[in-house]
Order: structure tokens, then C-alpha cells, then sequence
């Protein structure tokens, strides 16, 4: 059989065999490739024009390069540990392992650089502190010492020697749980116990719980699934660590339990979620997390998400290669179908086998938050057809509440949500939606959220946004019913990739997989001034990504206004075959 993405179809046997050969094969590479330089010219970018991704490149592929030599040596206990001597020795020569745009965890505290503890410098921690735990006396000595030093200098006697907490141990989101669950796993790699592994291990412990609290009783993550893997894997990577080391199971809580089962809450199905938040379309997760969920908690990510590819985070790698070898072979429930409404989170999906609708309201202060209350998303045969764009490229500014719905991705003019009387929505947690009522059916749901709030007009009193949605017949209808006590402009949007036909009959997308297609049916009566505007930016990652935004203006001159509109996706149930 031939492989699969992701994993799926094969055993994990040979889904780990593969894996161990693709380690083997970037250790090669990693011994016949220099790690990249870090030099001034690039860590100054951030400051000097807001670019992150020209020192963050040669950051992260110099961690890959530790990461592939490390992997190797844990698999291979007959290794050739040369070339990964040199690489941890370069490490501890670096000015910071934080990143530029991290600095304030160092200046806030009036320490240099090299002690700033961000989430990459307690990544890097774990990574050198494990591996010198993995290598034993195979690795030089002297490396190893200089290792435990610098683990010690730059992030341990952070946490043992210092009472003033860090600014992440009070943040209820992935900060204290990658943060506290890194640094807290690299004590346990080099100490033994003690006094100052003991105060280590409890301010980590106390930031896990912190990270807990930031959840509702529904296990939502408002960061989007892709911060729900970064977190929550560090969270499970400690609380399996902690267990080993003391007997308590932070995995019992409840609010893990939870938590754990988001992913499949969620899940529009082909392997796509909403791209809420700073989130994105398609995310992975680690196989080895996967297992562990399945083994401890009985949570099941879905199959397409589960990722065997070779990760550059050494934690993900590394409990892939143990704790899927230890699992016995999972076994999936059965694929559902059907409505999900988390209350706490306020987000609704709903999945059939051919297509899928998710909608939020919540609060314009969330962890990532984008202004957005009120979005929504239509995906069909694994492709999405109305789109939420996700994260931006983090560049300055990006995380500053002064400038951040400056950029595109976070300002609700890049969401499908309306424009009241010229105004985007505003930011803040004033700036609140009210879900009115939700109503799982048989066959789909019904959402009602008031978004007056989040916007900031004044005679505006009311905007009621209605989604009645059918998954047998692929139909969705969206009904915003506005009271004004004025006339006033309103502009709905529709977000895509895929650029809009304004035909006499409605608009249609025309998606790139087969019979993956959308129709709009404007209502008989409709006056509205229809347009798309094409907007071209850059993606998470910083390359070139278009959207194309539907705008449907009309004059609100009632003090009570309708407007209806009726999506139809294409080659779904009885109502397929129209666009």
C-alpha cells in the first residue's frame, strides 16, 4: 500500500518505520549542512521594519537541525554524536533563545536577553535539557555541562531562584502551558530531586492549572485548534511527566477531559476546521499526543489531522516515537454526523458527509482575537468555499492593541460579518455577541446571535443574525434582521479564496474540487449595489494569499429591516445540481 498523508490507511508500525527513516535522513542532512548563522542584521529586522519571519527562519531551521541529531541519537544508540555536539554548543554561543518580538519577558524584569523565557527559549531548554538526559555519557562531557549551565542560567533559575512571576504564569492561554510545561520537563531531564527542582516543579504545576482556567465546561479553545495543539500538547507532554515524577494525574481534571475532545467537537471533516482566531484551515496533530489521548482520556482526534510527518519541536517528536510504540492500535469510533454548539466558546459546526457550517459569536477580546463576532464558514468535500482567513503574518504591531485591527486578518473587514453605518466592529470584551437561541435538528441546526453589540453606531439597536442550516439539502439560509432608530447604510460581506460570478440569478464560487461549488440567491426584491473587491496579502507563513470579498450594500430606511440570504452548495443531497 502506498502512503497516505497524514497516516491514514496504515498501521502504526509502519507509519513509525517511516518515521525513524525520514529522522535518519535529515540527520545526513544535518551533518553535511552548517546550521545557519543568526546574525544582527536579521534580529533587527523586527525592530527596525516589524519583519519577524527573516530571523525566525533561521531560528526555527537551526532548532530542526538540533532536533534531527537528537532524534537520531534516541533511536539510534549507535549514533555518531560529533555533529550534534557541535550544534548544542552553537546554541549555547546564541545572544537569546527567545525571539526578537519577545523582549519585554527580559526588559520587563530588567534582565539581559539571554535570560528571557519566552515560549522559544523554554522549548530550547527542553530540547537541550532531554537530550542530554537521551545521550547519557555518549555524549562529551563537556557539552553536556555547558548544556546544564546555560539550561540553568537562562531559564531555571527563573523559576528556582527568583519569586517575581514571569508575565506568562498569570496568562490563562498556550503561554503557561508551553512555557511552564517546557521548563518544568527540562528540571526534571537534569536534576535530581530537591529544593530547587521542588519550586520549579510547583510553579509549573500552578501555571498548567492557570491554563486550565482560561476553558469553559465545554473544553472550547477561543485560540483556534491550532493553539488547542500547541498548548495542550505541552499540557499533556508535563502532566504525563509530572505523573511519572510525583503520582498526581493532571489528565484527571476535568476540565482536560474536556479539553481534549475539541478537536473532534469541531472538525468540519477532510481534515478542516474553522479557521477561528489565529488559527488555520487544516491543522496537524502529533501523532504521539493523538495516542496519548486516545490511551489516557479515550478522546479521538479525527484520522485526517493526525500527523506523522517529522516535526522541528522536539517534544512532539520525541513522545511520537514513545508513546505511539507503547499504544496498541487505535481504533477510531465510527465517522459522525452531526450539530456540535459549544455554549461557553459560542461556536456551532455542524458536518455532514459532503459538507460542513460552523458560526461563532462570542466576545471581541479573545485569546487571538479577531473581530468577528457573528462569522461563519461553508466547506464542501474537503474544501472551503467560504472562508475565514485565519492568522496574518505576525509582524510588530500585530499583538498591540493599539494596532492591531490595523491588519487585515484581525479587523472584522476580512470576516463575513456586516458593516454598520461605515463602521467595522470594535474591539473589546464590551463588545460582546448574545446568542439568542440554538437549536440542533435532525437534519442541522439553528443559531441566532444579537451582534449589536460589537459595533459601535449609535441608533443601532439591534442586529439579529439568523442561520438556519440544512445538511441533507446543503442549503444554508443566513436571515440579519436590523432595528435602527435612523437610516443607515449597511454593507454585508462574504469572504472567499475562491473569486465570486455576480450572475442575473444569484453569485456563485466555483471550488477546485470536483462538484465543490456555492450559489447565493439574493432575495426577489433585492436593491442592493453588489461588488467584489480583491484583496491580495501575505498568509501566516508570508506568502502571497488573495481573498475576495463579496459586498452586498443596502439602505436601511426602516426602523425593522430583512435581509435574507439563501446559500446552496453544490452537489450535496436534493439540492445540489442548481449552482
Amino acid at each position: 500500500m502506498p502512503p497516505v498523508k497524514n497516516g491514514q490507511g496504515l498501521r502504526t508500525s509502519d507509519q513509525l518505520a517511516g518515521l525513524r527513516d525520514r529522522i535518519r535522513d535529515a540527520a545526513e542532512a544535518a551533518r553535511s549542512t552548517p546550521m545557519p548563522e543568526l546574525p544582527f542584521s536579521a534580529y533587527r529586522r523586527f525592530e527596525d521594519d516589524g519583519d519577524r519571519l527573516a530571523y525566525e527562519d533561521l531560528y526555527f531551521r537551526r532548532r530542526a537541525h538540533v532536533t534531527a541529531l537528537a532524534a537520531e541519537a534516541l533511536i539510534d544508540q549507535d549514533a555518531q554524536l560529533d555533529a550534534l555536539a557541535d550544534a548544542l554548543w552553537s546554541v549555547c554561543d546564541e545572544y537569546t533563545w527567545a525571539l526578537p518580538a519577545h523582549e519585554m519577558h527580559a526588559t520587563h524584569f530588567g534582565r539581559g536577553m539571554d535570560q528571557c523565557l519566552d515560549l522559544f527559549a523554554a522549548l530550547t531548554a527542553q530540547l537541550l535539557a532531554e537530550t542530554v538526559r537521551v545521550c547519557g555519557d555518549r555524549l562529551d562531557a563537556r557539552v553536556a555541562a555547558r548544556v546544564r549551565t546555560q539550561v540553568d542560567h537562562r531559564v531555571l533559575s527563573l523559576l528556582a531562584d527568583d519569586d517575581r512571576l514571569l508575565l506568562w504564569e498569570g496568562w490563562d492561554h498556550n503561554w503557561a502551558a508551553v512555557c511552564g510545561g517546557c521548563t518544568g520537563l527540562a528540571a526534571l531531564a537534569l536534576w535530581e530531586p530537591g529544593p530547587r527542582l521542588t519550586r520549579v516543579i510547583d510553579r509549573c504545576r500552578a501555571a498548567q492549572l492557570t491554563y486550565l482556567s482560561g476553558f469553559g465546561e465545554d473544553g472550547g479553545c477561543a485560540e483556534g485548534v491550532d493553539y488547542w495543539v500547541f498548548g495542550f500538547a505541552h499540557f499533556v507532554y508535563f502532566a504525563e511527566g509530572l505523573r511519572e515524577f510525583t503520582g498526581e494525574d493532571l489528565l484527571s481534571h476535568p476540565t482536560a477531559r474536556a479539553v481534549a475532545g475539541f478537536p473532534a467537537a469541531v472538525h468540519l471533516g477532510g481534515g478542516l476546521f474553522p479557521a477561528f482566531s489565529d488559527a488555520g484551515e487544516r491543522t496537524h496533530v502529533p501523532a504521539g499526543l493523538a495516542h496519548r489521548l486516545s490511551r489516557r482520556l479515550d478522546a479521538h482526534v479525527p484520522s485526517e489531522a493526525i500527523d506523522w510527518d517529522l516535526s522541528r519541536d522536539w517534544a512532539d517528536l520525541s513522545r511520537t516515537l514513545r508513546w505511539a510504540a507503547d499504544a496498541p492500535e487505535p481504533t477510531p469510533p465510527p465517522q459522525a454526523f452531526g450539530a456540535t454548539y459549544l455554549p461557553d466558546l459560542a461556536w456551532v459546526v455542524d458536518r455532514g458527509p459532503d459538507a460542513a457550517f460552523a458560526a461563532k459569536g462570542g466576545h471581541n477580546a479573545e485569546p487571538h482575537n479577531h473581530n468577528d463576532l457573528g462569522q461563519f464558514v461553508l466547506a464542501a468535500r474537503g474544501e472551503v468555499l467560504l472562508a475565514d482567513l485565519g492568522a496574518g503574518e505576525y509582524r510588530k504591531g500585530y499583538f498591540d492593541d493599539a494596532t492591531r485591527y490595523d491588519f487585515l486578518h484581525a479587523a472584522s473587514r476580512a470576516h463575513s460579518v456586516p458593516r454598520v453605518d461605515g463602521r467595522e466592529q470594535s474591539a473589546g470584551r464590551a463588545h460582546a455577541a448574545r446568542v439568542r437561541s440554538c437549536q440542533p435538528a435532525d437534519d442541522g441546526i439553528s443559531f441566532s446571535v444579537d451582534i449589536a453589540g460589537a459595533y459601535e453606531v449609535d441608533g443601532l439597536t439591534s442586529l439579529r443574525r439568523n442561520f438556519d442550516w440544512r445538511r441533507e439539502a446543503g442549503e444554508l439560509l443566513l436571515v440579519d434582521e436590523v432595528e435602527a432608530e435612523r437610516p443607515m447604510p449597511l454593507e454585508e460581506v462574504f469572504v472567499s479564496r475562491l473569486r465570486p460570478a455576480v450572475r442575473p440569478d444569484g453569485i456563485v464560487w466555483t471550488g477546485r474540487a470536483a462538484q465543490a461549488r456555492l450559489r447565493l440567491r439574493l432575495p426577489d426584491d433585492c436593491t442592493t449595489q453588489v461588488e467584489v473587491d480583491t484583496v491580495h496579502t501575505t498568509n501566516h507563513d508570508g506568502e502571497p494569499d488573495t481573498a475576495h470579498l463579496l459586498r452586498i450594500r443596502t439602505e436601511l430606511t426602516e426602523r425593522r429591516t430583512r435581509l435574507a440570504f439563501c446559500f446552496e452548495v453544490g452537489g450535496v443531497g436534493t439540492g445540489g445540481g442548481r449552482p
